[in-house]
């Protein structure tokens, strides 16, 4: 039986693998792909919920809150390349479509009737959060399977991830 990842199998998680020169056994291959297909999915999930903080976002901080969403969002969309590249160059196939992140991401959903400046920042934090937790957990997994190069890509998301939410959460610590 299949291991499985959030209800999907790994085979599901990996979507076609195809033949590499990569000296990386099939199987751990096929491993590294699935986590870098969650990853894949929680980092385009998360972009677009902090874009969704950036349109909607509404009060007496405005200016400041709309102006750092951007900034966070910018800063982790290159991320979701990085990643899917990582996924084809183990053999994958990068599941990257809007509706593929949706159905696995591991984050809550944004809430559609958030608008008020200070509840959207702890929002965006608590999400940010998240997945600060899950690349992390990403990176050691990678790292403990053996698998260098993955964890190393992972452990750069995470350093990147750790600077936004610290700009974020900064706003809510008085």
């Amino acid at each position: 039986m299949a291991e499985k990842k959030n209800g999907a199998s790994v085979l599901q998680m990996t979507g076609t693998m195809h033949e590499t020169s990569i000296d990386i056994e099939q199987q751990l291959r096929e491993q590294m792909v699935a986590l870098c297909n969650q990853q894949l999915a929680n980092t385009t999930d998360l972009y677009t919920q902090t874009k969704q903080a950036h349109w909607n976002v509404k009060g007496i901080h405005f200016e400041e809150l709309h102006v750092l969403f951007d900034k966070m969002a910018e800063a982790i969309e290159p991320f979701s390349d990085m990643i899917a590249e990582r996924a084809t160059a183990l053999g994958g196939t990068a599941l990257g479509t809007a509706r593929m992140a949706a159905s696995a991401s591991e984050l809550p959903e944004f809430p559609a009737d958030a608008f008020d400046g200070d509840t959207m920042l702890k929002i965006v934090v608590e999400r940010w959060a998240q997945y600060a937790a899950a690349i992390r957990a990403a990176a050691n997994q990678a790292d403990e399977e053996g698998d260098l190069s993955t964890s190393d890509m992972f452990i750069e998301v995470s350093r990147v991830a750790d600077k936004m939410l610290w700009f974020a959460e900064a706003h809510l610590q008085r």
